[in-house]
């Protein structure tokens, strides 16, 4: 059992038997009374999010989730299909599951799936992974100066805005958290 003073960004908690994470929190210590905890906490199934207060000296209940080393193998319509590397068995999950990550799943990429009630309900990217420039307009000479961006489709047909001196074929590093480009892969 979490203490009310355990409770940080990212903990994940469980509520009337569904899995919750702490999108934000903050203590209050009032010049009267008790102090209490406003948390924002969003449903990791439905994505629901609710306002809830905690007082000092409540518990809160651990969230059962499990995490597995999955492989992505493929998706095909609108299935996305990852392999177990401990068991070799293969799940299925639909794209409102997978939510953002789909933007950055290429075939064999290394993910660890959060596995809730024996249901996998999110993934977790590592935090960098390589993708190939497939669109995006020729660089200009002499604008290398201005430091300036331009848009840029992936092969997982993700949008990020890349340097002026990225070209189409190009291998780039994107930061999964944020959506960023990184720097020009090295060969």
């Amino acid at each position: 059992m979490y203490e009310v003073s355990d409770i940080r960004k990212n903990l994940k908690i469980q509520i009337d038997g569904e899995p919750y994470i702490v999108v934000d929190f903050q203590f209050v210590k009032p010049g009267k009374g008790n102090a209490f905890t406003r948390t924002r906490l969003k449903n990791m199934i439905t994505g629901n999010v609710l306002d809830r207060t905690y007082k000092s000296g409540e518990k809160l209940e651990p969230a059962q989730l499990e995490e597995h080393p999955m492989q992505f193998l493929y998706s095909q319509e609108g299935m996305y299909h990852f392999m177990n590397t401990e068991n070799y068995e293969q799940i299925e999950m639909e794209e409102s599951q997978v939510g953002d990550a789909k933007d950055y799943l290429i075939e064999n990429l290394n993910v660890n799936v959060l596995v809730f009630n024996n249901r996998p309900i999110a993934i977790n990217l590592p935090n960098f992974v390589e993708l190939e420039v497939v669109e995006t307009e020729p660089g200009f000479k002499g604008d290398t100066v201005s430091g300036g961006n331009k848009p840029a489709i992936m092969n997982t047909r993700a949008r990020i805005q890349v340097p002026i001196f990225v070209n189409s074929g190009d291998r780039i590093v994107v930061d999964t958290r944020t959506g960023q480009y990184v720097e020009r892969a090295k060969k």
